[in-house]
């Protein structure tokens, strides 16, 4: 998860109830395997004594920045957010590399026919036995 961020900050009141998401992101950041993708991430941490809800910031390789509110989104959901995004950009970068073009474009014509391997059957997508 950290190989795609340059930088976390997690903010709470460790007297708050709402903390519970800081403190599990906390912890898989400080994972062995999260710190061994990238040990250049810099994770900070920020104890309010005030009653500001609870948030965590991350800053990806791109400089994007994203604020999670973290009363309301639980650690779990904000890592899967954060594969996602990163594997998007693992995508483009591949791309650049390649010398193609990014954003790419698929006509809508194609992006309602069948995948290869595949048949559409009602409602239902079965994949076919070759």
């Amino acid at each position: 998860m950290l190989k795609f961020l340059s930088r976390v900050r997690i903010e709470f009141n460790a007297l708050d109830p709402r903390t519970a998401s800081c403190l599990e992101f906390l912890a898989q950041c400080n994972a062995r395997k999260a710190k061994e993708s990238n040990p250049s991430c810099a994770v900070q941490v920020k104890r309010r004594t005030d009653d500001e809800p609870p948030k965590i910031t991350v800053t990806f390789v791109n400089g994007v920045e994203e604020v999670f509110d973290a009363t309301a989104t639980p650690a779990q959901d904000i890592r899967n957010m954060i594969l996602e995004k990163g594997q998007s950009l693992e995508t483009e970068q591949m791309f650049r590399d390649a010398g193609e073009p990014w954003l790419v474009v698929i006509p809508a014509e194609e992006l309602h026919q069948p995948a290869p391997g595949t048949k559409i059957t009602g409602e239902r997508l079965y994949s076919q036995v070759c």
